[in-house]
């Protein structure tokens, strides 16, 4: 199709959605491409706002956007719903729900001494995201290997392949919420970057302001991977090159970082469709080429930045 026909067909839906159109192109650009496109950006996105919050509201540049377990906890929330229920659609509700309780579990465990220092939610992630990662290994271990097994395994490599615009109702409010609600606390995670002791000193609320952006990232990222199964990388590259182009300033880099990781996922997800005659998962993707470019940031920048 040409650029004109895929604009055209825009205005179209855009203005005339509740018209009866049998028309093959309005279909396959409305129905197919769009949701996939529109899911694929908020995707993108949160996962990779959600790994430049947590970077910096623990001041390490190797943490990602499920450093607190919510890809384990939502890839056994997946995989106990096609176990469950035999079909691919109960994976939102239990991946979502799931994915939250585990980042719930990892920072109860983290306020294990009345406070939640850094150190310590990132072992609770550690403990959380070891649990739920024995517990997919069981699911997998009971389930149906000619069924219900090929289709947790190609849920947890992340795909966008069956996109539909039905997921918007599922992914994309969880996803609104939380990247909005780091952006509208995005100074606030320039203070936690500083320090407890400094934050503490410059009259910030540590436990509230903590909570605040853990339940937001947590949000972004649980929609995210309820929908598209757990994508990898994608959390921690993208943060260092909003670094590489804006700097340091989360008020500044949290948008950023939004708008390049949904442009990097979508790019990715074209990248699945024409590379071989089969799709090829997005997940192995991202880490195919997020781990060499991540050695060659390290070299170029030698840690500096932090």
């Amino acid at each position: 199709m040409s650029l004109s026909q895929v604009f055209a067909i825009g205005v179209e839906g855009l203005f005339y959605p509740f018209q009866n159109h049998t028309d093959i192109a309005y279909a396959v650009i409305m129905d197919i491409r769009l949701p996939r496109a529109i899911i694929g950006a908020l995707v993108g996105g949160a996962l990779a706002v959600s790994g430049t919050a947590f970077q910096g509201l623990f001041k390490n540049p190797l943490v990602s956007s499920g450093i607190l377990g919510v890809s384990s906890g939502a890839g056994f929330g997946a995989a106990l719903g096609i176990l469950l229920f035999h079909r691919v659609s109960a994976t939102y509700p239990l991946a979502l729900f799931f994915g939250m309780f585990a980042v719930f579990l990892s920072y109860m465990i983290g306020r294990i001494y009345q406070k939640t220092p850094a150190i310590m939610l990132v072992l609770g992630g550690v403990i959380v995201s070891s649990v739920f990662s024995a517990l997919i290994s069981l699911v997998k271990y009971v389930a149906d290997p000619y069924e219900q097994l090929p289709a947790i395994v190609f849920w947890l490599m992340g795909s966008l392949a069956g996109a539909q615009l039905e997921d918007l109702s599922i992914a994309g409010p969880p996803i609104i919420l939380g990247a909005l609600g780091l952006y509208l606390v995005r100074f606030r995670i320039n203070v936690l970057s500083m320090g407890d002791k400094e934050a503490h000193t410059l009259g910030a609320h540590m436990g509230l302001t903590k909570a605040l952006v853990i339940v937001c990232a947590t949000l972004a990222t649980a929609g995210a991977v309820s929908v598209s199964g757990v994508i990898g990388w994608v959390g921690l590259i993208i943060p260092h090159i909003g670094r590489m182009v804006v700097g340091n300033d989360n008020r500044i880099l949290i948008p950023v970082s939004f708008s390049m990781g949904a442009s990097f996922l979508l790019l990715i997800d074209i990248a699945s469709r024409v590379l071989t005659g089969s799709e090829i998962p997005i997940g192995i993707l991202t880490a195919l080429f997020g781990a060499p470019f991540f050695v060659y940031l390290l070299k170029k920048t030698k840690g500096r930045g932090w």
